[in-house]
């Protein structure tokens, strides 16, 4: 932050104006008067150096006040946050312009639905003539959370397309099938192999079972999260704002970090049917 205010200082509006207009003062006087008939007995070289010198102390002392300033260090955080946040808006919106082609129909409307919370959520910031810190802090949880939201959608639609697309009924005919082999196999050999395939068969038929249970919970949690949105849209735009929002959307940012996590782990490591 400090870099960050020292390069905002040397650009800041009223500190590199009068500088300019300073040096373009000094730069017209010098060519419209006579400088060496006014009597002052010194080169003339030398008193513009010595204006342009004052303009220069002037400007590093504006400068350098501007760094100590209260009102300055407020302008330049406002000037930061607001950067900040429109990157995370513009994020959101990348990632649900990406997500589209992967969600259903019903989950198209349900990120319609958020992003128009989330907007309103930001415009929120727009209303009041005082800086809100709180409300401040929960529009960047609320963008956090949208983020991790549309991601952990993407995933879940992803994943649940692939595991559709695997067929259990051929593996558990397979199953079947090796049961009955040992009803009627005398070789211990044969018998401990074939109880090892329909050991290994059935831990692939529970680990799927596992995991779409796990993405109804997923599902719940995403519908949980669009509820705290929309609630929480209505407690900002109405200035009904606590640190307690802020808490409930940390926990549900980390919370669907998560999960997104867990979710890109198991696509990248995908039950295979053979």
């Amino acid at each position: 932050m400090n870099g960050n205010l020292f390069f905002n200082a040397i650009f800041r509006f009223r500190n590199f104006a009068t500088l300019i207009v300073w040096f373009l003062v000094v730069y017209l006087v010098s060519g419209s008067l006579d400088i060496q008939s006014l009597g002052f007995g010194t080169d003339v070289n030398t008193l513009l150096t010595a204006a342009y010198g004052l303009g220069g102390l002037t400007y590093l002392g504006m400068v350098i006040q501007s760094l100590f300033s209260s009102n300055y260090r407020e302008e330049v955080n406002i000037k930061e946050k607001k950067k900040e946040l429109n990157n995370l808006n513009r994020q959101c919106s990348k990632l649900a312009s990406q997500a589209r082609g992967s969600i259903t129909p019903i989950q198209r409307q349900k990120l319609r639905k958020i992003i128009q919370d989330k907007d309103d959520i930001l415009n929120s910031l727009k209303r009041g003539d005082e800086r809100n810190y709180l409300k401040e802090k929960i529009v960047e949880k609320s963008l956090n959370l949208v983020i991790s939201y549309i991601k952990l959608m993407t995933n879940y639609s992803i994943r649940i397309k692939e595991l559709s697309e695997l067929n259990t009924k051929d593996i558990m005919n397979k199953i079947n099938a090796n049961r009955r082999k040992l009803s009627f196999l005398k070789d211990e050999r044969m018998i401990e192999d074939i109880k090892s395939i329909i050991e290994m068969d059935e831990n692939t038929i529970q680990r799927i079972k596992d995991e779409k249970n796990d993405l109804e919970r997923i599902s719940a949690r995403l519908d949980y999260i669009e509820s705290m949105l929309g609630m929480f849209k209505h407690q900002i735009i109405s200035s009904i704002e606590s640190e307690e929002m802020v808490e409930k959307l940390e926990t549900a940012v980390n919370e669907a970090t998560a999960l997104d996590s867990v979710l890109q782990e198991r696509r990248r490591n995908q039950i295979k049917l053979h």
